[in-house]
Order: C-alpha cells, then sequence, then structure tokens
C-alpha cells in the first residue's frame, strides 16, 4: 500500500479511549476534511454495533470548522439496540465544543424486494485522464493546489465531463467521477465504509457551484459543507472502480444542494450521498484609494 493511503487508512482508524469513547488524528494540511471527521465518526460507531448488522444510513451536521492541530473526540450514544436495527448518534468534540454530529442505522442483513436505477452511460476509467496529472499541471501556476492534491496519490480519481479547475465557464450542474483506492485494501468492511464516505465528500460542494462558474469558489464564495447523508444498499469495495454520478437540482438561499449515486463498475447502485453547502457570495474587495 503506498504512503499516503496507508496514512489515510490510518487516520480512519480511530484509537479507542474509553467505553464509546474515542479519537481521530487529523492530516497535516492546516485545515480539518469534513469527508475525514464523517468517516472516523462511522469506525467510531462501527466498533459499537453487533458485527451481523450493516449501516443502511447515516445524516451529519458539520456545526463548527475543525482544528487541524489537535485531535477529535468521538462520543458515541448507543441509542437502541433492536433485534433487526441499531441506532447509533456520535457527536464530534473539539476544545469542549460539539463540532460535529451524526445520527445513523444498522440493519441485519435480509431478503427483500430490489429495484434499482441503472448506471449512467459514460466512458470507463481507463479512457479518461486522471485528476492527480491535472493537479500536477495546475501546481505550475497556483502551487496552492497541492495541499489538497496529495489525496490523488491515495484515492484514484478521474473526471468524465473534464472541466477545468479554473474553467469560469458556466457549465450544466452534474458530473461523474471514477474513484477508486490506489492499492488493495483488507477486507475489513469497516474500511471500505470509511473510505467510501471519506470518497463521498471529495469534489462534491463544487458541483453546485457549476452553473456559475467554478472558478468563483475560491474568490468570490464562502464555501462550507453543512450537512452530509449517505445511504448504502449493497456491498461495495472500495478499491475496486466505483462511479460517482453528482448533480446539483437546486441553489438558492446562499445554499447549494448536491446528491449523488456510486454505481460498482457492474452497473449496480451501491450507494447514495446527499449534500447542502454554504455558497455565500462574498462582499467585493473595496478599491484602494489612488
Amino acid at each position: 500500500m503506498n504512503p499516503v493511503l496507508e496514512e489515510i487508512v490510518d487516520i480512519l482508524n480511530v484509537e479507542r479511549i474509553e467505553e464509546n469513547l474515542y479519537r481521530g488524528r487529523n492530516h497535516n494540511t492546516e485545515h480539518v476534511f469534513g469527508g475525514q471527521v464523517l468517516a472516523q465518526a462511522i469506525a467510531s460507531a462501527y466498533r459499537t454495533v453487533d458485527r451481523s448488522q450493516s449501516l443502511h444510513s447515516l445524516h451529519a451536521y458539520f456545526l463548527r470548522p475543525g482544528d487541524w492541530k489537535i485531535p477529535i473526540l468521538y462520543d458515541v450514544d448507543r441509542i437502541r439496540d433492536g433485534r433487526s436495527f441499531s441506532t447509533r448518534r456520535v457527536v464530534a468534540i473539539q476544545h469542549g465544543r460539539a463540532i460535529f454530529n451524526l445520527a445513523c442505522s444498522w440493519q441485519k442483513d435480509e431478503p427483500g424486494l430490489g429495484h434499482a436505477v441503472p448506471m449512467p452511460d459514460v466512458p470507463p476509467p481507463e479512457a479518461l485522464r486522471g485528476d492527480r496529472e491535472v493537479f500536477v499541471e495546475l501546481a505550475r501556476t497556483q502551487p496552492d493546489v497541492l495541499r489538497y492534491a496529495f489525496r490523488f496519490d491515495a484515492i484514484e480519481s478521474r473526471q468524465v465531463e473534464r472541466i477545468a479547475m479554473g474553467d469560469a465557464a458556466a457549465q450544466p450542474p452534474y458530473k461523474h467521477t471514477w474513484l477508486r483506492a490506489r492499492d488493495p485494501l483488507p477486507d475489513d468492511p469497516e474500511v471500505h465504509l470509511a473510505l467510501l464516505a471519506y470518497m463521498s465528500d471529495l469534489d462534491f460542494m463544487s458541483t453546485s457551484m457549476l452553473p456559475h462558474g467554478r472558478n468563483l469558489m475560491r474568490n468570490m464564495v464562502q464555501g462550507a459543507s453543512l450537512d452530509h447523508s449517505l445511504w448504502f444498499h449493497r456491498p461495495f469495495r472500495a478499491d475496486e472502480w466505483l462511479l460517482f454520478a453528482k448533480e446539483s437540482p437546486n441553489a438558492g438561499g446562499a445554499r447549494g444542494f448536491v446528491r449523488g449515486q456510486f454505481f460498482s463498475r457492474r452497473g449496480e447502485l451501491v450507494a447514495t450521498a446527499a449534500q447542502e453547502c454554504l455558497i455565500r457570495p462574498r462582499p467585493p474587495a473595496p478599491v484602494a484609494a489612488g
């Protein structure tokens, strides 16, 4: 396993410090990535449920920015353990205050009715260029992008639409991305759950900016994830290609709404994600007097 992927997997492996209390470390990147907090919260809840149950849904709110310089504590509340379903609440804490709140539900496997929408007809990942190569080129003129590009050393990401990061032109509010871990992962379901949650926050919010010119995200808009939801439908592996089909059906009130579906290479719908994000226009910078 390459060192960057190994570091991410290790960071998502939270440390138990007391019954129902876990601790997670941060990347040394001067910010706390929302997908990391989401994944660590899932890992914390996973440690408290029966192994006969699988995560089927979660709903989370990002309450405050995280502090990357100190660990995050995850307090798990075992709300209910039933015969078929279990419910957990996880609160992420820093400096004595909640920065994140998660509610999640787990279910024992059982048979039932089934149907799913088909996977979009898009080119296969082998026909597409990788995001890592795009970031390397972009860094020649914008070196600051490399602070986020390290994730693509661990997660292979290939865009179908090939929308340039600095493109100011308006685009339709949808995007398709192939994703997978670059190296084989352990057969532990917790690792695959956590890594898919981590990947579900990659380049998700920016989909809501496409109709307004993506380059506005940095210069003219204050952006942040407000909430995040995931539903898990079928088994998957995060080290096999997954198509993340994203769309933003609405933006308004300084908020953008984005939803996405994960499909396996075989065309099976394996998970669905949704997020509302802050996209607050910044006031124009004052013009200096001449």
